[in-house]
């Protein structure tokens, strides 16, 4: 008899924001400029971009927030809170106000 904890199918674990905040998984660091300068490991970009993951219900209701699911973002880390999710650590919860730009193709 299985026990009450034990399910014959594997759950699978998501994270979802909550408040004014966005899920996002952000994107390679640059090892060299378009240019070919080739840049430190430690290098202190002040923003960084990623896409967004997953949006709250709250960012979701509010139509003056421009920001969807799979929208490629500038945001400034300082403030971001890394999920320990996946091995990468790439995941962070972003509040919008940290979000400072949406790149759109016209």
């Amino acid at each position: 008899m299985a026990g009450k904890n034990e399910t014959s199918e594997e759950a699978f674990e998501t994270v979802e924001p909550v408040g004014k905040r966005v899920l996002i998984r952000k994107d390679e660091d640059k090892k060299q400029t378009r240019g070919g300068i080739q840049l430190p490991d430690n290098i202190e970009i002040p923003t960084i971009t990623g896409r967004i993951v997953a949006i709250s219900a709250e960012v979701e209701n509010m139509p003056e927030i421009p920001l969807a699911k799979y929208d490629k973002v500038l945001f400034n880390p300082k403030g971001a809170i890394p999920v320990d999710f996946e091995g990468d650590n790439r995941l962070f919860v972003v509040e919008v106000e940290n979000v400072v730009a949406v790149f759109r193709k016209t």
